[in-house]
């Protein structure tokens, strides 16, 4: 009974830093984006759309923030 219970609590430990790990990258990369935008409210909108775009797109973290700063560049406003 006791290794089961080292074996549930280690597992649950690890989720949560693999559950806390991606949330801190996610928190990064929305900052990211929105610093980006600046305090234009319509720009800060169209990043996160951009960024919603690059996860469905797939965009690999190392490429992410040059992807976002073309996307900022292009931004039609």
């Amino acid at each position: 009974m006791d290794y089961f219970i080292v074996v549930v609590a280690t597992v649950a430990g690890l989720y949560f830093h693999g559950w806390l790990y991606v949330r801190m990258r996610r928190w990064m990369d929305r900052d990211q984006a929105l610093s980006l935008a600046g305090a234009d409210p319509q720009k800060r909108v169209y990043m996160l759309q951009k960024l919603e775009q690059a996860r469905v797109e797939r965009v690999k973290r190392k490429e992410l923030a040059g992807w976002l700063e073309r996307e900022a560049a292009g931004y039609p406003g």
